[in-house]
């Protein structure tokens, strides 16, 4: 069975940790509390199978806290990470500039693939989530972007997240793939 570790990184009152309890189904939050360092979250999901051979797949969320003064324990969080999302809350201002450093850190420094990192702009209940174009700078605006609004349309964005864990298992399935053969050969 493929186990992918994820992280939610971003900054701080983003809605990291409301979208991986959404999507892992725990709890629901009801006031503001930051996270600190890191939280784990494990689950399996029935719709996200590697290949077409039908063995199930479980997923780590490492909801990463937003704080910069957990900096120096970003290295450790990054070791051995097969995708990365970007959450930002689109209705601040600053973090538009604020995502470009966390992707250079968990993204480009880490040599992940950008297919493997997705941006969501997330719009926390009562903000009005205008979905228009958001202005990224390159190299942000070649990175998958989903705008996400649990109120409005939960089961699209679970969906979006079951896309993006399909193609995060499919490049994993592909590279064990690649190993085995190169063993037999």
């Amino acid at each position: 069975m493929l186990k992918a570790k994820i992280l939610f990184v971003g900054p701080c009152e983003s809605g990291k940790t409301v979208l991986a309890n959404f999507l892992t189904e725990s709890s629901d939050i009801t006031e503001y509390n930051p996270t600190q360092g890191v939280r784990i979250l494990e689950f399996e999901n029935p719709h996200v199978t590697s290949n077409n051979k039908g063995t199930g797949c479980k997923f780590e969320l490492w909801d990463c806290g937003g704080d910069s003064k957990f900096e120096s324990c970003w290295p450790a969080l990054m070791k051995d990470a097969h995708g990365v999302v970007i959450i930002f809350n689109a209705d601040i201002p600053s973090h538009l500039k604020e995502i470009e450093m966390w992707y250079s850190c968990f993204v480009q420094q880490q040599f992940l693939q950008d297919s493997h990192c997705m941006l969501v702009a997330h719009h926390k209940p009562g903000s009005g989530g205008d979905k228009g174009s958001l202005a990224l700078s390159p190299p942000l605006n070649k990175l998958k972007l989903v705008h996400s609004n649990l109120e409005e349309d939960p089961e699209e964005i679970r969906m979006e997240f079951i896309k993006y864990f399909k193609s995060i298992i499919s490049a994993m399935s592909e590279s064990r793939d690649r190993e085995e053969l190169l063993i037999i050969t």
